[in-house]
């Protein structure tokens, strides 16, 4: 099916007068690509599934056992990439592919809170960073004892698709570094994720909709920032998504970024609300307490981390503090893939 496709796009391609439309062009292009980007692995995949076959029935007619470590080794090989497509498969959404924005917030459990949020969003970024992707800072605000809320841009292969499922409430259970008496507290973070849109996907955004704030930005950037009202707030009134850029200090570059966060949020609310299940993007709108989390993370009195949807569990906590989420995060597209073809 997918190498017809391909084909038929190829020929396509080829006809006169093919770029006259340029727009459409590129959308046939960009259809091209993402087609051979799923496919040409798996064929590769199969063909090397057959010369592993071949090769270990020559070594079995001919009974060389010396070539049994190396058959061994290649399957081990090719199983692992094989998970690897399966996961990739289980991201065939028409965003899943781009990178994303990821904002934390903290909820209830006032210092605590901004100090998980914190924690949180580092968690984020080493996982980012483990897999090699770039990410870009666009909002702070700070806290006493850490962040109240943060959002980064992050930009890599199917960073949305491999994060998506990481929106929710995020819960901490651990003795208080902030409490005298050494007490347990349990803290609480909401994670969203949201899809950066390429060219290809338009959402309409009309000027009466929305109304925009400028304002000082509370972050680094020298006596420029401190003296100029670079810093963008959007707020799209028909929705009350509000999204805010203060990283550059051109207040056109920010208002660039601002409305390319407010496209992807719409997106998403579009999306969703098309699909009569508003739960995912009411998440932020709930109570960030008791009872709204889909994962937990104990420090005391022993060391665990729960899903609550997969029920994945993990003990090592500095690991996952540290980035190792990978775990929940591909149990997590397993769970989804399957409640979606019951």
């Amino acid at each position: 099916m997918f190498q017809q496709r391909i084909t038929g796009l190829e020929v396509k391609s080829a006809e006169p007068g093919f770029w006259n439309d340029v727009s459409a062009a590129e959308k046939v292009m960009l259809e091209m690509k993402s087609l051979k980007n799923r496919y040409e692995p798996w064929k590769t995949l199969c063909t090397e599934v057959d010369d592993l076959e071949t090769l270990y029935e020559l070594a079995a007619e001919a009974g060389d056992e010396n070539e049994s470590a190396g058959i061994e080794n290649g399957l081990k090989d090719l199983s692992a990439r094989f998970e690897k497509l399966t996961l990739l498969e289980m991201m065939g959404g028409e965003v899943d592919s781009s990178g994303c924005f990821l904002t934390v917030h903290s909820g209830a459990g006032g210092t605590e809170a901004c100090d998980w949020s914190q924690m949180l969003y580092r968690m984020y970024l080493r996982w980012a960073e483990r897999r090699g992707f770039s990410v870009e800072e666009v909002d702070r605000l700070e806290s006493e004892g850490g962040i109240k809320s943060a959002t980064c841009k992050i930009e890599g292969g199917f960073a949305f698709g491999y994060l998506k499922g990481e929106s929710g409430v995020h819960r901490l259970v651990r003795i208080s570094p902030f409490d005298s008496n050494a007490r347990r507290h349990t803290s609480f973070a909401s994670v969203y994720i949201f899809p950066i849109l390429d060219d290809s996907i338009e959402v309409e955004i009309r000027p009466e909709d929305l109304r925009v704030d400028t304002y000082r930005s509370g972050g680094a950037g020298g006596q420029h920032v401190n003296k100029t009202d670079s810093a963008v707030r959007f707020t799209h009134l028909p929705t009350g998504i509000v999204v805010a850029c203060q990283n550059e200090r051109s207040q056109m570059k920010n208002r660039a970024i601002a409305m390319s966060m407010l496209k992807a949020r719409l997106y998403e609310y579009y999306r969703i609300e098309k699909e009569k299940d508003n739960e995912r993007f009411a998440q932020e709108k709930k109570d960030i307490s008791w009872g709204m989390q889909i994962r937990s993370y104990v420090f005391q009195p022993y060391t665990m981390v729960k899903d609550y949807r997969t029920k994945a569990e993990a003990g090592n906590i500095q690991a996952i503090m540290d980035g190792d989420i990978d775990l929940f995060i591909e149990e997590y597209l397993r769970y989804a893939w399957n409640n979606a073809h019951v």
